[in-house]
């Protein structure tokens, strides 16, 4: 089958891309390399205390119980340092890596920009990894950590109304499975999910994931791997728990806000548009945004690009709106 042409990406982003490429996907992502790519994306996270150095925030790591019969989680909290009157909105960070890499350092930036700006709490998230834990074990894990922060609402300093799941690329896909545990399990009701570019199903057969296949930032390859070492023997079976993979759910309605962003021009971009139309589909509310000639994870590599500034301004612009934020 002869692959679809790619839209092509923004010229401002080009040198983003080709530094996120050299730095990032040096190892090409496979079965058995899956170790050494953990090993080295770790190595580019900078430590919470640097991240956090001359910044207006404290931070503190924890240990918090796990889902029923797994291990405990190790959480980091990000605060402000002077607290605002009231009680804070909160942020659940979930780090992106496919589910295979990353650790939750690779999410606190955010949470330090939140809390610096606009007296947000923070909570990110370690959650175990595939394929030594295949799905649904990180989706379970982040909603334990959801459950921990709604129940120590008071020794945290957040208002519980007032909680959002975000997460980009696998972050932002666990958050959308997190927004479905809420829902189905009458658990802690979320102000919003944050999805960026969000790896939503394990099938990897859209055209979007056709035209970015063997280049470009997370490419189709890198997905297949990721979701082999997710999903295991079960993947493509027709009853796949939409936990793993959220586009598998048959009913999206009753679910928190959704933000949804995607590049135009990445594997993820016709899975994450489907899964707004779907929500909206059954009455609910959703936000979509798809930026022309965005890739992968743009805004964040190639942050001074005009599309990447009006990328991060909606961001925010949906984070004051539905977490109340005053400045």
């Amino acid at each position: 089958m002869i692959a679809p042409r790619p839209v092509p990406y923004d010229r401002e982003l080009v040198a983003g891309l080709e530094a996120f490429v050299s730095a990032v996907e040096v190892i090409p992502l496979r079965a058995d390399t899956i170790h050494a790519n953990r090993d080295h994306f770790a190595a580019l996270i900078p430590a919470i205390d640097a991240q956090a150095a001359g910044r207006a925030v404290t931070w503190e790591d924890r240990t918090i119980p796990g889902p029923h019969g797994a291990p405990d989680l190790e959480v980091t909290i990000v605060r402000p340092e002077r607290a605002r009157p009231g009680l804070a909105p909160a942020v659940l960070s979930i780090h992106g890596g496919g589910m295979v890499l990353g650790t939750r350092f690779f999410g606190t930036g955010e949470l330090i920009d939140l809390a610096e700006r606009h007296g947000v709490v923070g909570l990110a998230v370690e959650y175990r990894l595939a394929p030594e834990h295949p799905g649904p074990a990180q989706a379970e894990d982040c909603y334990a950590a959801l459950e921990w922060m709604a129940a120590h609402a008071d020794d945290l300093g957040i208002d519980p109304t007032r909680i959002v799941a975000s997460g980009m690329s696998a972050g932002g896909g666990l958050s959308a499975a997190v927004a479905l545990l809420s829902r189905d399990r009458g658990g802690p009701r979320l102000a919003g999910q944050l999805l960026g570019c969000p790896m939503l199903d394990d099938r990897n057969d859209t055209v979007s994931s056709r035209q970015y296949d063997g280049f470009g930032a997370w490419d189709r390859t890198n997905n297949d791997t990721a979701w082999d070492a997710i999903a295991g023997q079960d993947r493509f079976s027709d009853d796949f728990s939409p936990i793993v993979a959220p586009a598998r759910s048959r009913d999206l309605s009753d679910l928190a806000p959704a933000f949804i962003e995607v590049g135009a021009a990445e594997t993820f971009r016709d899975e994450a548009v489907d899964y707004a139309r779907r929500i909206w589909a059954t009455g609910g509310r959703a936000e979509l945004h798809v930026w022309a000639g965005g890739y992968h994870g743009f805004s964040g590599f190639s942050p001074d690009a005009e599309v990447s500034k009006a990328s991060i301004a909606a961001r925010e612009s949906w984070l004051r709106r539905v977490l109340l934020l005053d400045g």
